[in-house]
């Protein structure tokens, strides 16, 4: 007698079926997931993550050629007799071509240049005394300059937030060698948070400034031929006093309007690109070798895309969405550092049309 052949019901069929679209489609979210689950965390940010309390922002006045009485009157100030000292400190990586910008538009207002660098980074890699090395490049500042050096630690399993944490702490003890006082403007800052002169006029020169103020700062990413925003709010004004502590976090509600400019990862050489992607707090984000190739590096700088792949941090869908895709590039110089462009020549690659970068 011939076998029967198998019997398959209505219901069989579908149940085996869902079974296996099911099976397909948990491996492609895992496979979705451990591939780019940065970039799904980021996308539904709006939903898990609540956005930080907003700031107060202070309406910023200037023009050429108008009196610091007048300024400080429409700030609702009153202008000193004497100008305040000012303190300009950073901790430094190898940001050689901004700290020269920086250090040549502050200098006519800054008392001290107070800098510490590390000679290793915050992942631990040994790194050169960039700044001490190239220390003849900065002479016209050098009766202003004082220097530290921070003893780093080589292939540390520590967290680098710590280890940036601890250069911090560290730079307190340098601002006291540097002989700030009480009632100095304190600048803090990174190297590519460049607080505008008129900006550290206005601070020095006016009496009734918040004692710690945030700095709102024009983001820029690559150069300055691509505007982001004015996202950039961590830099810091402070009036000194002997409780206060160098940090690079919010410590205040109250942030002074359109002062200065914050340009990131804004580098001359392709292989300065790599250092920071490898050095910072944030190496984590390096998630493929591939992501450290010059040549993809030099792609999207000239696109204005994400070194790193990321989407946008942003706290609701409608600006997440707004700032997805490429920076679109600006063709205006205008209103950007002076000595930026008094040097034009020498500092091409800032500039619009100057995205071409050498390997180094």
């Amino acid at each position: 007698m011939a076998p029967r052949a198998p019997h398959f019901t209505s219901k069989s069929i579908p149940r085996k079926f869902l079974c296996i679209l099911l099976l397909i489609l948990g491996s492609i979210s895992i496979f979705a997931i451990f591939t780019h689950g940065q970039k799904i965390s980021y996308f539904f940010r709006p939903i898990w993550d609540n956005p930080p309390p907003e700031f107060e922002h202070i309406p910023h006045y200037y023009a050429e050629n108008v009196s610091m009485s007048y300024l400080c009157r429409l700030h609702g100030w009153s202008l000193r007799p004497e100008p305040r000292l000012v303190f300009d400190a950073i901790i430094f990586s190898h940001e050689l071509d901004l700290l020269e910008i920086r250090w040549n538009e502050l200098h006519p207002y800054v008392s001290k240049f107070v800098i510490l660098e590390a000679n290793t980074t915050f992942t631990g890699i040994r790194k050169p005394l960039y700044f001490a090395q190239n220390r003849d490049r900065f002479a016209f500042a050098e009766n202003k300059i004082v220097h530290g050096v921070f003893p780093g630690q080589v292939a540390s399993h520590q967290d680098p937030f710590k280890l940036e944490t601890q250069q911090r702490v560290a730079m307190n003890q340098l601002l006291h060698r540097a002989g700030i006082s009480t009632g100095d403007l304190l600048i803090m800052s990174d190297a590519d948070e460049i607080p505008s002169p008129h900006t550290v006029k206005l601070l020095q020169w006016c009496d009734g400034v918040p004692p710690r103020l945030h700095l709102e700062l024009r983001h820029y990413l690559y150069s300055f031929e691509f505007p982001v925003d004015y996202s950039s709010w961590r830099a810091t004004a402070h009036i000194f006093n002997r409780w206060t502590q160098y940090r690079h976090s919010r410590q205040s509600d109250v942030i002074l309007s359109d002062a200065g400019w914050h340009c990131s990862f804004c580098f001359r050489y392709l292989r300065e690109f790599v250092f920071k992607m490898t050095a910072y707090s944030h190496a984590d984000r390096v998630r493929n070798i591939d992501f450290l190739k010059l040549s993809r590096i030099q792609k999207i700088i000239c696109r204005g895309d994400d070194l790193f792949d990321m989407l946008p941090e942003e706290y609701s869908f409608k600006d997440l969405i707004k700032k997805m895709g490429s920076i679109p590039p600006s063709f205006s110089a205008v209103h950007v550092p002076a000595y930026l462009i008094e040097n034009a020549e020498k500092f091409r690659f800032l500039l619009p049309r100057g995205c071409v970068r050498e390997p180094g």
